[in-house]
């Protein structure tokens, strides 16, 4: 085959490798500088195109030039300390009775670069956001934990939250006896271990009584129905937490030290709730509801639960209960105070565990 001078230069100029052999022993015609320069050692423009193109699949290139299709492979070579990346279409073409084959070699080294950067950036962007995913979830649990869920929806929608007076709840103020002396004379890391391991009983308690700890203030722990979703039988739940957590209390004094008594103070609200603070969410209660409360934990005998009279008036058809006589209470006056004894299986447990 005779190329003239302007062809050759023609072919030398063009952007792509060129390749032209002959079909079908695949003896080399041509080829043009690109070539040369991405199969150095190898190029020959005499020899056979395997030796021309090392690798390449001479029977699959035949296969399918003998069925009239354009063959595709992809190279990858190195000039020097870089790679190449080359994609190759091969095609039959003839004059009278001649046959050739002219391959076209693309380089997409650039490209391929270009596809690793994006798949490079996108996977470090699907990283960032699992681990922003990971984060939203950890901040979206420690909110949950220090306020009820529908206070952190309320927020989380809008920001804000509206603080709310709930005159239908009921409060549970408890207090350990001698926690202060506790907390000189014992180690501190087991002493807050104990506590940690009560605080999370005392939390399964009162969730499954429908309940919501509000917060824990060192070893008093403040528990609230009612709010800040409405609950009928508000009275009711934080009862039964209250016989709960006495009869967990004296279930685990018997097999571990030191012992853990108790002192509970119940009564039924008005109290104001709402979430207190701008860099530091607290959810927190107030009003003469969890003030009452405290002030029957204090008159409290270890391990007893006080009533007050207005809890007195909503527990009496369903829960056992003896009075315990008039007291002066700081703010409220002299009211009549009770101590909650059961409510037919709860009461039932609690004989059998003394």
């Amino acid at each position: 085959m005779i190329i003239d001078d302007f062809n050759k230069k023609l072919l030398e100029t063009v952007g792509v490798g060129l390749v032209i052999a002959s079909y079908p022993d695949l003896a080399v015609i041509l080829r043009n500088h690109h070539v040369a320069e991405w199969f150095p050692g190898h190029s020959n423009p005499t020899g056979r195109l395997v030796d021309t193109l090392p690798g390449l699949n001479s029977a699959a290139l035949l296969a399918a030039l003998e069925a009239g299709e354009t063959y595709t492979e992809n190279f990858e070579t190195k000039v020097g300390r870089r790679t190449v990346s080359l994609n190759m279409s091969a095609t039959r073409t003839g004059y009278g009775d001649a046959s050739w084959i002219i391959i076209e070699l693309q380089n997409v080294t650039k490209m391929k670069e270009l596809e690793y950067m994006i798949s490079s950036y996108s996977q470090m962007v699907e990283r960032q956001n699992r681990s922003l995913e990971r984060e939203k979830e950890r901040a979206e649990k420690l909110l949950l934990n220090i306020m009820p869920e529908s206070v952190y929806r309320e927020l989380k929608a809008f920001g804000v939250t509206t603080p709310q007076r709930y005159d239908d709840a009921s409060i549970l103020m408890l207090d350990f006896v001698g926690f202060t002396q506790m907390s000189i004379t014992q180690d501190p890391v087991s002493l807050v271990t104990e506590l940690n391991d009560i605080f999370t009983a005392f939390d399964r308690i009162a969730d499954q009584q429908g309940c919501e700890r509000i917060k824990t203030i060192g070893d008093a722990y403040v528990a609230v129905a009612g709010l800040p979703d409405p609950a009928p039988d508000h009275a009711y739940s934080i009862a039964r937490v209250a016989l709960m957590f006495v009869r967990y209390l004296k279930r685990r004094n018997q097999t571990h030290s030191p012992q853990w008594h108790c002192r509970v103070g119940i009564a039924p609200g008005p109290v104001i709730g709402s979430v207190v603070g701008i860099q530091k969410y607290v959810y927190d209660i107030f009003g003469p509801g969890i003030n009452l409360a405290s002030r029957l934990e204090a008159l409290c005998n270890p391990m007893e639960n006080v009533l007050s009279e207005g809890m007195y008036d909503l527990l009496r058809d369903a829960f056992t209960m003896e009075p315990l006589g008039e007291a002066e209470i700081r703010g409220f006056g002299k009211q009549q105070i009770y101590r909650l004894i059961g409510d037919g299986e709860l009461s039932a447990s609690l004989d059998s565990a003394e």
